[in-house]
């Protein structure tokens, strides 16, 4: 053997060597018997808990979904209540195995903070909140406005490049928490309140007199929303990854909860692969064939998931615009399980 052929062996075995040791997040979460999801310290919606100490919502249904995959068993999981400021810390420490909690995709954090983005569960944007007493009617006429906003989240950058974009001057108002941010808008310390227009919609929820305060009409960023993995496990990223994609993918194929059973009897190609009656597309993933199945049986497809905890049924009453499914009108859209 030369020089060069032991050379490309060695990095081989020594690049195979380090995948083995890197892929055990799966392995970890089984040996724990829970799946560990960090999530919002309780926004309505996405991930908050009721007064028994029950998660819902929509981040939420994504670490349910990841444990029925895995378990058969949605309540398998650990909800974890993490700051914007702490979130990827506890990811990158191990102390959790997946972040659903409202992130925003950027290429630095997808570059410099050890973690993939897997998916978007939701596309959102950032917005202003404000009094109707204002009388306010857009952005453009927040000049000189004292503006709250929660540190940690790319809310402070977004909110510069706009003011500044339009030659307005601002004064920013910051607090560590969601909670201490609308506390300090509705109590007057500031005029305004901005973040993603869906954790506006959540936070005005919280407020004594919700009717007496509106979202503003401009969305001044792209906000797309997912879930995130550690670096150097990519059968962890492929079982959270496929996890939203089966859920979007369940909604296209026209598979619910209630009719999944119904469903997995069909002849169709692209549902005999789905639900695993053609090939081993689940076990590819190192999960078992009916993961599809499970997933929906325990949270329901992607548009089921959207419509009970923030669409136009819920509480928060957002339209599904973008979320809305790609042949429908939205871009939301999931490669194809094949």
């Amino acid at each position: 053997m030369n020089r060069v052929s032991l050379a490309l062996t060695v990095a081989l075995a020594a690049g195979l060597s380090a995948q083995a040791a890197t892929a055990q997040t799966l392995k970890t979460v089984k040996d724990r018997g829970m799946l560990s999801c960090g999530v919002s310290q309780g926004l309505p919606g996405f991930s908050a808990p009721d007064d028994k100490g029950n998660w819902a919502g929509l981040d939420v249904d994504i670490c349910r979904a990841i444990a029925a995959a895995i378990f058969n068993d949605p309540a398998k999981v650990k909800f974890v209540p993490l700051s914007a400021k702490d979130r990827f810390t506890a990811l990158q420490s191990g102390e959790i195995d997946v972040l659903s909690r409202n992130t925003t995709w950027t290429l630095s954090r997808d570059t410099s903070l050890g973690a993939n983005f897997t998916g978007v569960t939701y596309y959102d944007g950032q917005g202003f909140l404000v009094k109707k007493s204002l009388k306010v009617n857009s952005a453009l006429e927040l000049n000189s406005a004292s503006v709250c906003v929660q540190t940690g989240t790319t809310t402070e950058q977004n909110l510069a490049d706009y003011f500044r974009g339009n030659n307005m001057k601002y004064e920013v108002i910051a607090f560590s928490s969601a909670d201490e941010t609308v506390k300090a808008y509705e109590s007057g310390r500031c005029d305004v309140f901005t973040s993603d227009v869906s954790q506006l919609y959540a936070e005005r929820l919280k407020v004594s007199n919700p009717a007496d305060h509106v979202v503003l009409p401009e969305v001044i960023s792209k906000e797309p929303l997912g879930p995130m993995v550690r670096h150097g496990d990519d059968q962890w990223f492929d079982i959270v990854k496929w996890t939203l994609f089966a859920m979007v993918s369940a909604e296209e194929l026209g598979v619910t909860q209630k009719n999944v059973d119904e469903m997995a009897k069909s002849d169709k190609p692209e549902l005999k692969r789905a639900f695993g009656t053609d090939g081993n597309l689940g076990e590819q993933l190192g999960l078992t064939k009916d993961w599809l199945s499970r997933i929906v049986k325990a949270v329901g497809n992607y548009g089921e998931s959207f419509e009970r905890n923030v669409g136009a049924g819920s509480k928060l009453g957002i339209a599904r615009g973008l979320n809305q499914l790609w042949n429908k009108g939205g871009i939301q859209y999931a490669p194809p399980i094949r």
